[in-house]
């Protein structure tokens, strides 16, 4: 299963053990800042969400990283009432409207009381390959709203996935490999399972769309993998290290590698166990140990870390979990306004990646993100230059500069 199943068992065996072991980690922590030589390297991402496993661990993992990204430069991700509008940082008490965020429910997060969502339409129970509620009322289902909608949690339409498995069943999603270790880049699976023809990553680009973005994704399996069919290939820390580097979290699927389905109530071939985390920095020991950072998707807190490599992830599960793969979501900046600013120039405003890395060995943190406002004369050939200095802020005011026809854009000049 995909831990959502022992949520309880899990959420509090996990939380003792980061009880016992919390102190250890502070007083590692407190020498790096103090220049010991507790870690070679210590960085991670801040302001990342820990949401509570709700409705499927990939939910809660996307709800983590899109709730990231609403909080870092991309203000329409989330526009529900909770929190203000801002995802909050956590799920507890009166934030746990965010759950809206990728599984919309009727009554929930300002939505009216008789207005069916993703819950309604899609959801029966943790496990459940029964059909799809909004099959058995004979209703249409709603028009896609939350991230669950686009990446097709819950949604048991398909059947043969990549000859894998027919799923999804509730608590799960599904996602397409290159079995050769190479990288997929902004993929989208044929119609041979079933449509709409979506996945995961796939599923990701179409949320970004829906709220105004264009983003990138990519998928690729990790370097440990056993079944990558070309030696060397596959993600591996160092490319980790660089996608954290560049500003990206990155959500990672776990999956027993020799398990592709199994049988689950009427289905044969079901959603096999998974399970879905965000990696959100990285950390290499004195004696050369590599480890990522983590959010585990069961709000166990800031100090969680897996060593990269084949070993499972989830040891307090019983069950043998290692990283199968990563997807990574990078959105692209977007131009919102260009106003006159009263003396002939004019003030560009963009939402666009903004990020900020706190390096623990130095004891500083830094933003991963910059940009430049360029011109030209001309779209064809282009001919754009800089005409301001690199701004890690996301709007710059343009002087009255240049006669005829002039072309402005702003292009992201760091963590690319």
């Amino acid at each position: 299963m995909d831990a959502g199943g022992k949520l309880n068992q899990v959420h509090s065996v996990t939380m003792r053990k980061g009880r016992e072991s919390r102190g250890l980690k502070l007083v590692a922590a407190a020498l790096v800042a103090a220049g010991g030589l507790v870690a070679e390297e210590h960085v991670y991402l801040t302001g990342v969400p820990d949401y509570e496993w709700h409705s499927g661990c990939f939910g809660t993992a996307c709800g983590n990283l899109i709730g990231f990204w609403d909080r870092h430069g991309f203000p329409d991700f989330y526009q529900g009432p909770t929190a203000g509008g801002v995802a909050p940082l956590n799920s507890a008490g009166i934030n746990r409207g965010i759950f809206a965020l990728w599984e919309s429910k009727a009554g929930r997060d300002g939505r009216p009381s008789g207005m069916p969502g993703h819950y309604e339409d899609y959801y029966v129970a943790y496990d459940s390959a029964a059909p799809d509620p909004y099959q058995v009322a004979g209703r249409p289902e709603h028009a896609p709203d939350c991230i669950g909608d686009f990446i097709g949690l819950n949604q048991r339409k398909w059947t043969n996935l990549a000859g894998e498995c027919d799923g999804n069943i509730d608590g799960y999603v599904f996602n397409y490999w290159d079995a050769s270790g190479a990288r997929r880049t902004n993929f989208r699976p044929g119609s041979e399972a079933g449509l709409p023809a979506i996945d995961l990553q796939s599923g990701l680009r179409d949320w970004a769309a829906h709220c105004g973005y264009e983003a990138e994704v990519f998928s690729q399996l990790s370097d440990f993998n056993p079944k990558v069919t070309t030696p060397g290939a596959g993600f591996s820390f160092t490319d980790v290290r660089a996608e954290i580097d560049a500003g990206y979290p990155l959500l990672v699927f776990l999956q027993n590698w020799n398990q592709l389905s199994r049988p689950e109530g009427e289905m044969p071939r079901a959603n096999p166990e998974i399970h879905g985390m965000l990696i959100y920095g990285y950390y290499v020991d004195d004696a050369g140990t590599e480890r990522v950072r983590v959010r585990t998707s069961w709000a166990t807190g800031d100090y969680e870390f897996r060593e990269w490599n084949s070993q499972t992830w989830t040891p307090s599960l019983g069950i043998f979990l290692p990283v199968r793969g990563v997807i990574g979501f990078r959105p692209a900046p977007k131009i919102v306004s260009a106003r006159p600013d009263g003396n002939g120039g004019f003030e560009l405003r963009w939402h666009g990646p903004q990020a900020e890395l706190f390096d623990v060995v130095a004891g500083e943190s830094r933003p991963a993100h910059q940009y430049v406002v360029e011109r030209a004369s001309s779209l064809e050939p282009g001919d754009f230059t800089p005409v301001s200095p690199l701004l890690t802020e996301r709007a710059w005011t343009v002087p009255a500069c240049c006669p005829g026809t002039s072309f402005f854009r702003v292009r992201l000049v760091a963590g690319q």
